[in-house]
């Protein structure tokens, strides 16, 4: 699958475009590229992606899963960014993961045809975008039910557009207690999957699942609530088998970026049986943050940790000093994610991208607010108008603050060599 990029760099940027330099105003992505720009040009708070991390991650994530058997269709709402989908396309994801129809759409405009939505998909007005893009033979697709009542929506919504150019491929999904989304037994799942297989729109093509809501560590009772979820994944999965078309490949995807090992583990003798049956199916890991990974979250639960290298960081000014212990930059919440970690110091200097860095050791974020950060520390070597490198918390939460975020070659470079572009 290839997506149709090239128009991304011919974008005019405009002074909307926060953090990009002034002199960029006016040009297009391509021409302020090609005039060779360094970050010392661009302005606080900055969120920026590194080259060399970005493509390391890509290759390091896409080899572990081919190892394990899986194929990867990684979260593009992540990033929301066609370039970063691209680059994991490239590399050998089979195709995409999105959340929302307006993600679909987005995917759809950039040439995407084989696309996964980790959701229910019920209004009208998507459903009948989706009758229209079936009617394009190459464009794969499923989406996912977890309830009678979400059929029967479906249904309701696609009756007005006659007969379909062919069936909206489905996985039933199956959750937990106290977790998100998802019919909550497996006798729930089962009589869902009987349902589905008697609609005369939908076609049951497998099971899917999300353990990362059911767990938020790497605890013994964490792992045992995540091992307990995928085996009961596959207790549905033999369960929905005599109701999927023989012809057609059955499908089993879970696993965000905290827990893949464990997916691996769990699905491995599934999958091997499966294969000795003469009926392979599709096993599809969906690690979507792994391709940025972080200085947070990600960095204390994902098992490739030490395999994965943090490529974003952001970049924010000292603008108060009040009293000791005690600094303000000039990016809060509205700049840095916050949601699962806060971020977290590692440098100042006296420009951006300045490499004659001093370590913060000590140093703290102790709360955001919409446009500033709390510094604290016994001592902070810190003064007004130097910028503090931060290392940041969940990139699922990172990218929806920027339209445009500079790309450096490698970590410790200033030269900008893209701008990526997202589309929330």
């Amino acid at each position: 699958m290839t997506l149709a990029l090239d128009r991304l760099h011919d974008e005019v940027l405009t002074p909307a475009d926060t953090g990009l330099p002034a002199r960029a105003a006016g040009l297009t992505a391509r021409a302020f590229l090609a005039t060779a720009p360094t970050l010392d040009e661009f302005w606080t708070p900055l969120t920026v992606l590194d080259r060399a991390a970005l493509e390391h991650n890509a290759t390091t994530v896409q080899q572990w899963t081919s190892a394990a058997g899986l194929e990867l269709m990684p979260h593009g709402k992540t990033t929301m960014a066609p370039q970063l989908w691209a680059l994991q396309l490239d590399r050998g994801a089979s195709g995409l993961t999105l959340a929302t129809p307006g993600q679909l759409r987005t995917a759809r405009a950039f040439g995407a045809d084989r696309l996964m939505l980790a959701n229910a998909l019920v209004a009208p007005a998507s459903l009948a975008w989706l009758a229209d893009e079936l009617a394009d033979p190459g464009f794969r697709f499923h989406c996912w039910v977890d309830s009678i009542e979400t059929v029967e929506a479906m249904e309701r919504g696609l009756a007005p557009r006659g007969p379909l150019p062919r069936p909206i491929e489905v996985l039933v999904e199956l959750g937990g207690a106290g977790g998100r989304t998802g019919a909550r037994s497996v006798a729930d799942a089962l009589a869902l999957a009987r349902r589905v297989a008697a609609s005369p729109v939908l076609r049951l093509a497998g099971v899917a699942g999300y353990e990362g809501a059911l767990a938020h560590d790497r605890s013994a009772a964490g792992l045992s609530a995540v091992r307990d979820f995928l085996t009961a994944m596959l207790e549905l999965r033999d369960g929905v088998a005599g109701l999927v078309d023989d012809e057609a490949p059955l499908v089993v995807t879970a696993g965000g970026s905290a827990y893949p090992d464990v997916v691996a583990e769990v699905f491995a003798p599934a999958m091997a049986a499966a294969t000795a049956s003469g009926r392979p199916g599709r096993w599809i890991l969906r690690s979507g943050a792994s391709l940025v990974h972080d200085d947070g979250f990600y960095h204390g639960i994902s098992p490739l940790d030490a395999e994965l290298a943090p490529a974003m960081r952001g970049y924010a000014r000292v603008v108060s000093h009040p009293e000791p212990g005690l600094a303000l930059l000039d990016g809060g919440r509205r700049d840095f994610p916050f949601d699962e970690g806060l971020p977290h110091p590692l440098a100042v200097s006296a420009e951006l991208g300045d490499a004659a860095s001093r370590p913060l050791p000590g140093a703290e974020v102790t709360a955001v607010n919409d446009q500033h950060a709390f510094l604290r520390g016994d001592e902070l070597p810190v003064g007004v108008g130097e910028v503090v490198a931060l290392g940041l918390s969940h990139p699922c939460t990172a990218f929806d603050k920027r339209r445009w975020l500079p790309v450096v070659e490698r970590a410790g470079s200033t030269r900008v060599v893209d701008l990526v572009r997202t589309f929330f």
